[in-house]
């Protein structure tokens, strides 16, 4: 079969598409609302109401034998829709399993105080791009001093808004590895530990975080919405200011790896994460939505919290970040400038590259067989290995 026929078609194995009747049941109402709504989060919206559902067209294959048709509607590969992240998932993993080196690696987790929020919302591009320079700036510069590391980390960094009521909660996933390049071009690794200590890593990233954010405030590049439009007065920003250098931030290490790509596979967890998957709907009805959460009390049972389907959605599309916006982004010898040298220099100083690749230039049909031993070429209903393509056809919307 053609790779061709699959273009755009995710599996999604047995799911029940529940956030997209919450979609079909309420959208209209929301946007009667009269809600602010930006391009990509009615894009977004657009996306999850038609993706496979037939609207972006349907892949068909007929078995030869017993004349079975198979109908595959495709997916809309938008990146907020919770239905279309599982193969590209995969094949991130498996790309940056061939990126691991051997040492210890490190999640590291920055979070943002909640006092702003409103201003963080109202500038996404500017503030959510400094959040990942601070965080990495931070890593790098502290990890170069030989107290610490004395080396030039592999850092990989994923941006979340959200926590588990989807309410707006920003903060920062870091993997970091525990071993890097010096600058005479040797690895230097760490010991089982964590190598800053966490007040070290507060104090830096607090500093690095306010000083930038007074520098967008004097050049006036920050924009104020009316929920935060007192702080464009000089007194008021002056004394919110102070008030978030009182507070504790408070960065942690939430785990260490040893088992090399083990850390991949973790970070995989967040890469291709949305507010919220289709897994944790307990119940959608026209009216309201039930979904399950973590316990408050870490090893507690898991909660269920139920909200009106307009705000399931007004909360949902807080978390679709600017159109064209780098979630994921590496720094140190992960850079995309140097990494191929420095990997090669890396893996040549090893002995070994530890990990390859596994679904490079493969096609859709030969990912689905690898990794969920899915084989599209067979029917269903005879068990005969020639299911034969018929076309497609294309959608409407």
């Amino acid at each position: 079969m053609p790779s061709a026929l699959l273009t755009g078609w995710e599996v999604l194995t047995l799911a029940d598409l529940k956030i997209q009747r919450i979609w079909q049941y309420s959208y209209e109402t929301f946007c009667a609302s009269k809600p602010f709504q930006s391009d990509i989060q009615r894009k977004t919206s657009r996306a999850i109401l038609n993706c496979k559902s037939g609207k972006l067209g349907v892949n068909i294959s007929q078995c030869p034998d017993c004349g079975h048709m198979e109908f595959h509607y495709n997916s809309c590969r938008n990146r907020n829709c919770p239905n279309c992240q599982a193969i590209q998932k995969e094949i991130w993993v498996d790309k940056r399993r061939a990126e691991v080196i051997d040492s210890p690696y490190f999640h590291v987790v920055f979070t943002l105080p909640h006092e702003l929020n409103p201003l963080l919302y109202c500038n996404q591009q500017l503030l959510y791009g400094f959040f990942h320079r601070c965080c990495a700036e931070t890593l790098l510069e502290l990890s170069k001093d030989k107290k610490h590391l004395g080396a030039t980390p592999g850092i990989i960094q994923v941006l979340h808004t959200w926590d588990q009521e989807i309410n707006y909660h920003v903060h920062m996933h870091c993997i970091i590895s525990g071993g890097g390049l010096t600058p005479d071009h040797k690895i230097r690794k760490t010991k089982n530990n964590f190598f800053i200590r966490v007040e070290v890593l507060r104090d830096k990233f607090k500093g690095k975080f306010l000083a930038g954010l007074q520098s967008f405030f004097r050049s006036g590049q920050l924009a104020f919405s009316s929920s935060c439009e007192k702080l464009q007065n000089s007194y008021e920003w002056a004394e919110f200011r102070d008030t978030l250098y009182k507070k504790d931030w408070c960065p942690y290490i939430k785990e260490t790896f040893h088992g090399f790509g083990n850390a991949m596979e973790y970070l995989g967890r967040y890469t291709h994460k949305v507010a919220i998957s289709n897994s944790r709907l307990l119940s959608v009805d026209q009216n309201q939505v039930t979904f399950s959460a973590r316990n408050r009390t870490p090893g507690g049972p898991r909660r269920t919290i139920t909200l009106a389907n307009v705000e399931f959605i007004r909360r949902y599309l807080m978390h679709v970040l600017p159109s064209g916006f780098q979630k994921i982004r590496y720094y140190g010898f992960l850079n995309n400038r140097y990494k191929t040298r420095n990997l090669k220099l890396i893996f040549k100083l090893q002995g070994h590259q530890r990990f390859k690749a596994k679904y490079i230039n493969r096609s859709m049909a030969e990912l689905l067989k690898a990794i969920w031993d899915f084989d599209i070429h067979i029917c269903p209903e005879c068990g005969c290995c020639g299911m034969h393509p018929l076309g497609r056809t294309y959608g409407t919307s």
